[in-house]
């Protein structure tokens, strides 16, 4: 039986369990939802709800369906049961005791929407997503994010760069050549093609036939191969359409789509008091990019290496990672890109507390000076008193000042004050 890995969010959902009476965990396929609950919930009773076959009658009577299987209970995939809402709307209110409902959806249009609206302050939502590098090393307390937000000052002397793992930690080619989907941990590479065949193919499928009725199916391949390629990127619908054949509404729908499905993150970009024009597009990424470099025909880690979608998949990785390590803090950062109509741009601007941190990414082992300017020019632009210390996250294993205001860290750097 493969090795359970902690996650980052199991502290939170802990908490949740204690003080809501239903908890949700939302989340594309395969990024752990049900095994995350089966593991944390041994003793309670699962159920996985179909979208052809109402296996247990729980669309055809919601009511008797729970009254025969009494909380507490896991409903897995219950976007394919809507019909439960109002039922378990009903039951929670009728209770006071928390943890009675445990659900999981790979969907996070109607059935969201409706868990959101219908059970305000009966549900707690966590949205589970791929795993990170702390997670996949099995060290998942090792996250940095936190201390960062508080003491970014100190941050250097937080952090070691020769993390210690309870498993090997894997090179970075490799890690973004395979993404981040728990599925995958024990596969060899030679299966890895095979595996993100299935899921797109079970993604299209599954989702994208229930959630849009999309005919064009050899339309949205292209659509999917094209995304991939521009992960990282400021996202043109009008571009994006002509590429594909497709009109630019049809485009920002469909990408509309991917983020329903937890496939697509878009960053919106930080304006600020500025005056200099900054640009107002959205940036995109891909969730996994493992999956990105399966549409993109990358074959192996080693054609990774000199592909020249290296720089944008780095830091498609890097976002992510820090999107998922967000999620767990109480308050997590608003995050965004910044861009000036004159080039000047940094990857990532976390906003809290009224206070900003940049954030850059650079796929090389040992960046320079010059590699810091943008983060300079944000600075400049609004201020020390606004700024934090930046972070240049790079592909190498050293941890240095590159200037007054900028630390480089490696990508997969550990908190030296984690627990053993």
């Amino acid at each position: 039986m493969p090795q359970y890995l902690a996650r980052h969010l199991e502290t939170v959902f802990n908490d949740y369990r204690r003080h809501f009476k239903i908890v949700l965990v939302t989340g594309a396929r395969q990024v752990g939802k049900s095994t995350m609950l089966r593991h944390l919930l041994p003793e309670v009773r699962s159920f996985v709800f179909d979208p052809i076959q109402d296996l247990y009658s729980a669309r055809r009577d919601p009511d008797l369906f729970l009254d025969s299987n009494p909380s507490p209970l896991i409903l897995d995939e219950v976007q394919f049961a809507p019909e439960l809402l109002p039922s378990l709307k009903r039951r929670v209110d009728q209770e006071e005791q928390p943890g009675r409902y445990f659900l999981s959806g790979s969907q996070n249009l109607a059935m969201l929407r409706s868990a959101a609206e219908s059970m305000a302050g009966r549900v707690g939502i966590i949205n589970l997503e791929g795993m990170t590098p702390f997670e996949l090393a099995g060290k998942p307390e090792t996250a940095w994010l936190e201390h960062y937000l508080l003491h970014p000052e100190s941050l250097a002397e937080a952090l070691t760069a020769k993390p210690s793992t309870l498993r090997d930690f894997p090179d970075l080619m490799t890690t973004l050549w395979r993404g981040s989907l728990p599925g995958l941990l024990e596969l060899p590479d030679s299966l890895v093609p095979g595996y993100f065949r299935s899921y797109i193919q079970t993604y299209v499928e599954r989702d994208v036939r229930l959630l849009e009725n999309i005919r064009e199916l050899a339309a949205f391949d292209r659509f999917l191969g094209l995304s991939a390629a521009l992960s990282a990127q400021e996202i043109n619908s009008s571009q994006l359409g002509r590429e594909v054949g497709i009109t630019p509404a049809s485009a920002r729908r469909w990408l509309d789509l991917l983020t329903h499905t937890f496939q697509w993150l878009e960053l919106f970009p930080y304006h600020g008091n500025t005056i200099k024009r900054v640009s107002g597009k959205h940036k995109g990424y891909w969730r996994d990019t493992g999956l990105a470099c399966h549409l993109q025909r990358i074959s192996s880690p080693q054609a990774l290496a000199v592909s020249p979608l290296l720089g944008p998949l780095f830091e498609t990785w890097q976002v992510n990672t820090i999107h998922r390590m967000a999620q767990q803090l109480p308050t997590p950062p608003q995050l965004y890109h910044w861009r000036t109509t004159g080039g000047a741009e940094v990857d990532l601007i976390m906003e809290r507390d009224g206070r900003l941190f940049p954030v850059e990414f650079k796929a090389k082992s040992h960046p320079g000076l010059n590699d810091a300017r943008s983060l300079r020019a944000f600075r400049e632009t609004y201020g020390n008193d606004k700024v934090a210390p930046g972070l240049l996250i790079h592909a190498g294993h050293e941890i240095y000042q590159l200037d007054r205001h900028t630390l480089a860290i490696p990508w997969n750097a550990e908190f030296r004050n984690a627990n053993p």
